[in-house]
């Protein structure tokens, strides 16, 4: 995983405060130098390390509710590249302004934390152990949602370093500190048997210290009046550098022989939901489990996570067309267009029920909206991604009905219209990238989506988006780039880029420009994009070269990727890769903390790492 600050020359990563003003010193102490590093204080968070008079001056860096970057009771910023650049030319509230970095030397690389060389393989454990998910599955969870999971693993990540000795009692503790040599600075920490909470011992003058490693109600972890961390190793890393009321540093690990390659713990499970029977697991052999109850549910703890199909005893049996005997209808109805209404219902598969969505053609309907259905059930029955909508089967009964995941929170756009005092901007971004990584999946499959909306992302829940109705989709050849479409027919022509609707061309380079429209809305909470113009007026707008506004608190960095959907010619818009490897950039860089925390650090004091 990327740190945001990594292009920086003048990041150091997770050096110590000591190793920063050295660096400073080395580099002429002048008014003004400065350079970034990670705080240990809080995950994803920095300090700015300052010189003036001589002088050095430690600003950390923290995170607002909507993910930017600021230094306490200073503006918010959308990265730290922007923050320093912005101190650079107004000190507002600093000792002084930015004048020059102090730039790494070629062989000073930026130095990794303990946590850094451990998290790739941690996420990848964790996601198997907690999800049963392996393979491109496990791929996806990590792609996109690293910055939730990292903080899971993160608070389970003293179990994998070497001065973790588990639950032991304080006379074992004592016997391992003894054995062999007893430098001061020799240390260990254990979990208490009575009591569940961590302590840590400490050789000094040949004499074992114990201190309890507090553990308040927000989380935190700390030493008796010491200062608080998100997590155990990040305690441990900082007594390193300070004492903080120690009666020394902690210096040499006494190394625990037994804890090499042990999986982290998972966290508390949920009650698993049952309604009516128990789902059986979807890999044989192993049960799936469910999320932990002190966090936001995420996309793999819902079952549209996986396919219906991942079971080989249920692939056996897929097929385009499903018997009637295994569908129960039910008269609620979720929605209804042109074609008819979509109702909920249940598919009996062999060994569980899945909740469905039933798109239901009326019966009056002429035969080229049944072709359309047609056409859109054998599109959709070719794709398997966690982010799109993934098509049952075709069910030919009392009426012809096209069996879909469910999707219960329904249609983006009506969601966030009728949510905008409940959804955060860093929610958008996590569902608009999802969004990204159904869309690349289809742009790696040659298919061209051509309706792509915010009517057609529909919502598992508040944080799970999935890309539906694929009635206009069409699959290219393998050596095609774009085809040209005979009929004219209902097209979303604001959604659409210029050479759609000049010339009937279509590629994945015209869903990019209409997953540009489509962030509008959902930055917009809803809106409608170019409000009440018409089509020629739409096509004179952008022919003008004109482009939809920012829309309000949308961050900067996301109206940039809107910008450069829109690029007139396709050939020089960007594709898939890069839209969806911009917005998990951008994701990832705002999404290290929950926006709870990141609300309450803003409201912290200034203090120092």
């Amino acid at each position: 995983m990327i740190d945001p600050a990594a292009e920086l020359p003048f990041f150091y990563g997770s050096i110590s405060r000591s190793d920063a003003e050295q660096h400073l010193k080395l580099a002429g102490m002048g008014d003004g130098l400065f350079l970034l590093r990670q705080c240990l204080r809080s995950l994803g968070g920095y300090v700015l390390s300052v010189v003036w008079s001589l002088e050095f001056y430690h600003y950390p860096v923290e995170k607002q509710l909507n993910g930017t970057y600021c230094i306490a009771g200073g503006k918010s910023h959308c990265g730290p590249a922007e923050l320093c650049e912005y101190y650079s030319k107004d000190a507002d509230g600093l000792v002084c302004s930015l004048r020059k970095p102090c730039h790494r030397s070629p062989d000073t690389p930026i130095k990794t934390g303990v946590f850094d060389s451990l998290r790739d393989n941690m996420l990848q454990e964790y996601v198997r152990q907690t999800w049963n998910l392996d393979g491109e599955a496990m791929e996806q969870a990590i792609i996109s949602q690293a910055p939730q999971l990292e903080k899971l693993i993160a608070t389970t990540a003293h179990e994998k370093m070497s001065w973790f000795h588990g639950k032991i009692p304080r006379q074992e503790g004592e016997r391992r500190l003894y054995s062999g040599s007893q430098p001061d600075g020799k240390f260990l920490v254990r979990e208490r048997v009575e009591s569940g909470t961590f302590a840590l011992s400490v050789m000094y003058g040949k004499t074992a210290y114990h201190y309890q490693i507090l553990h308040d109600k927000s989380g935190k972890y700390s030493m008796p009046e010491g200062t608080k961390f998100d997590t155990v190793w990040q305690l441990v890393e900082y007594l390193k550098m300070k004492p903080d009321g120690l009666v020394t540093l902690l210096r040499e690990p006494c190394v625990n022989q037994n804890n090499a390659g042990q999986t982290p713990a998972v966290p508390a499970l949920r009650t698993p939901r049952t309604n009516g029977y128990t789902p059986p697991p979807k890999v044989p052999g192993a049960s799936k489990i469910l999320a932990p109850m002190d966090r936001q549910p995420l996309p793999m703890d819902s079952d549209e996570f996986v396919s219906p199909y991942a079971d080989p005893k249920e692939l056996k049996d897929k097929t385009l067309f499903i018997k009637r005997d295994k569908l129960m209808v039910d008269e609620v109805e979720l929605g209804s267009g042109n074609f008819g209404c979509v109702k909920k219902g249940v598919y009996k598969m062999k060994s569980k029920h899945i909740d469905v969505a039933i798109k239901v053609l009326k019966s009056e309907n002429e035969k080229a909206v049944k072709d359309e259905m047609m056409r859109e059930a054998e599109i959709m029955h070719q794709l398997d991604n966690p982010y799109i909508v993934r098509m049952i089967g075709l069910c030919e009964a009392e009426a012809l009905m096209l069996v879909m995941e469910m999707a219960p929170a329904g249609p983006l756009n009506k969601f966030l219209s009728s949510r905008k005092d409940q959804v955060s901007v860093e929610n958008v971004v996590e569902l608009m990238h999802q969004v990204s990584l159904g869309m690349k999946y289809l742009e790696e499959k040659n298919f061209v989506h051509r309706d792509l909306a915010a009517r057609n992302v529909l919502l598992v829940n508040q944080h799970y988006a999935k890309i539906s109705d694929f009635g206009l989709s069409k699959a290219l050849g393998a050596d095609d780039n774009y085809y040209k479409a005979r009929t004219l027919g209902k097209w979303p022509l604001k959604w659409y880029a210029p050479e759609c609707i000049n010339y009937h061309k279509f590629s994945s380079k015209g869903d990019v420009w209409s997953y540009g429209i489509t962030m509008w809305e959902a930055f917009s909470y809803g809106g409608k994009p170019y409000k009440k113009m018409k089509g020629q007026e739409v096509t004179a707008f952008l022919q003008s070269g004109k482009r939809l506004e920012c829309p309000a608190n949308c961050p900067d960095p996301m109206y940039e990727v809107m910008n450069d959907c829109w690029i007139y010619k396709y050939e020089d818009r960007l594709d898939f890769v890069k839209v969806e490897e911009r917005m998990r950039s951008y994701y990832y860089s705002i999404s290290k903390k929950p926006p709870t925390e990141a609300s309450e650090d803003a409201t912290k004091p200034k203090s120092e790492d």
